[in-house]
């Protein structure tokens, strides 16, 4: 198994009948890249360069579809992550199992944040900032050092190693007599996280990294309870035991919190207040929003499990190839999105146009190269 996330099936020991979860895998990949693309060109910061669009009507858009993405898309993640950590462990044992994580999620953490990233910085700063200098000179006074989007990996390490370390000192049994939870249940359950998100953003507001290894408190508290829900749903076989009923429920929620996002805006501009108020701080409008993101995320990642399990649960040629390619694009990613967004730099157009075009070449760019880099004898173990 490459992760316990980017691969499912082949080190699950379970059937095919798990294609689904591949499958869902794949489209989460791909929001991971139109996820920072759109934050390229919606935002003056936050990735390596952004060109912010001046359209209105383009940034309300990516706006929306950040938040949503970010309710989401992350926390699902760690769920597929954890529902495949248990059975690896059992059948590697704690030493196996500990060395294997190492190695797979240690060294693509170290590669990217010690070479990939410092050499995205570089080209920025070679092609948008005209700085002609070498790789090497740009390194020798380069001090960013920085985890980047694999802070995931190394979150997922530490989960891993906290989890390995628990099972050895503890006879850690999960019950397997579990009903699988109800619409009411999970409803339920994203409002106490969201009143956990509240607490803890009120120390830790969204935005807030901790650096260099880049975790933002703000959002673990879903990350850290999706993870122990994915070692709880394998035991209990939820997967399978979801009813389409609550996946249409679900759906409907889904529908309804997207409906209710644009009162953030009025409320924003009725109250004049900054748009920090939602990220975090002891701020009204920051419970309101964290309890909507985990309503709607919750909402998604179900109605997501639902619906996969069946339609998606088919596999092809095509599906596996980009499955397996999966781990790869998440890391390199950057790099397609860097080089395209800086190949498209001098376009004398407004940057919503192009995000239009950079987007799915950024797509196709990224498993491109993920496809080709897992053929690699010696990369393909490890990624």
């Amino acid at each position: 198994m490459t992760t316990a996330t980017f691969t499912t099936n082949q080190d699950s020991g379970t059937s095919n009948k798990l294609f689904y979860i591949d499958n869902i895998k794949i489209l989460l990949t791909i929001l991971v890249i139109l996820h920072h693309i759109f934050i390229a060109y919606n935002s003056s910061e936050g990735w390596y360069y952004c060109e912010k669009t001046n359209i209105e009507g383009a940034r309300i858009p990516m706006t929306i579809l950040i938040s949503i993405n970010q309710s989401f898309f992350m926390g699902f993640f760690f769920l597929l992550s954890a529902y495949f950590t248990d059975a690896s462990y059992d059948r590697k044992g704690a030493a196996k199992f500990i060395k294997d994580r190492i190695i797979r999620l240690g060294i693509p953490l170290l590669f990217y944040s010690f070479i990939l990233s410092p050499f995205l910085s570089y080209l920025v700063n070679y092609f948008a900032k005209e700085e002609h200098i070498t790789f090497l000179q740009y390194l020798s006074g380069y001090n960013d050092y920085e985890t980047g989007v694999t802070w995931f990996i190394a979150a997922l390490l530490l989960f891993a190693l906290i989890y390995a370390a628990m099972k050895s000192l503890f006879k850690i049994k999960y019950k397997s007599s579990l009903a699988v939870p109800k619409t009411s249940s999970i409803l339920l359950f994203a409002v106490l996280l969201g009143i956990i998100s509240f607490a803890v953003r009120i120390v830790f507001p969204v935005g807030w990294v901790l650096k260099p290894i880049g975790f933002q408190f703000g959002h673990f508290p879903q990350y850290i309870a999706l993870f122990i829900i994915g070692l709880i749903a394998k035991k209990n076989n939820w997967f399978d035991k979801l009813t389409e009923r609550t996946g249409k429920q679900l759906t409907l929620s889904a529908w309804l919190c997207l409906l209710f996002f644009p009162l953030f805006f009025i409320i924003k501009e009725k109250l004049n207040m900054p748009v920090s108020w939602y990220c975090g701080g002891f701020h009204w409008q920051s419970l309101l929003y964290a309890v909507w993101e985990q309503w709607i995320g919750l909402s998604i990642l179900t109605a997501l499990l639902v619906k996969g399990k069946r339609k998606w649960n088919t596999s092809s040629t095509l599906l596996c190839k980009l499955s397996r390619s999966s781990f790869a694009v998440y890391i390199f990613h950057p790099l397609a999105i860097v080089a395209f967004t800086l190949a498209l730099r001098n376009w004398e157009v407004d940057s919503a146009i192009k995000l239009l075009i950079a987007a799915p070449l950024a797509i196709l760019g990224s498993f491109l190269f993920g496809s080709m880099l897992v053929l690699i004898p010696g990369v393909k173990k490890i990624i």
